[in-house]
């Protein structure tokens, strides 16, 4: 059984910076973080592949950084330059494929998710 666990989310001043952490990230299949804003659909932010392949929304690319430490076994998510748009449940999966994707039907294992708020 997988068990994803996320931490870091809290409430911020636009312009400030989060890391977001996972645990439980796993080598051998892509892990990534999604985003779930009120009225929107959830929606992929960042992918890292078993083979150290990185994907990115558009929205957020040179503003966060998906990485994971093998040696701690977590999967972080550096947030930078965060905007009130940035607001949402963020969640981190794992997917089923090693190679990267942010198709939500891609994964299976979710964590609980770890609110972000960002004011203006």
């Amino acid at each position: 059984q997988v068990q994803l666990v996320e931490s870091g989310g809290r409430s911020v001043q636009a312009r400030g910076s989060l890391r977001l952490s996972c645990t439980a990230s796993e080598r051998q299949y892509c892990m990534a973080w999604f985003r779930h804003a009120p009225v929107k659909e959830r929606a992929g932010v960042a992918a890292l592949d078993a083979y150290g392949i990185t994907a990115y929304a558009k929205s957020v690319m040179g503003r966060f950084a998906i990485s994971k430490d093998n040696a701690e076994n977590t999967l972080y998510l550096q947030m930078n330059s965060l905007q009130p748009e940035d607001t949402a449940m963020y969640y981190c999966a794992r997917s089923n494929y090693p190679v990267a994707t942010m198709r939500v039907s891609d994964y299976n294992y979710w964590g609980q998710g770890t609110q972000v708020t960002v004011s203006s």
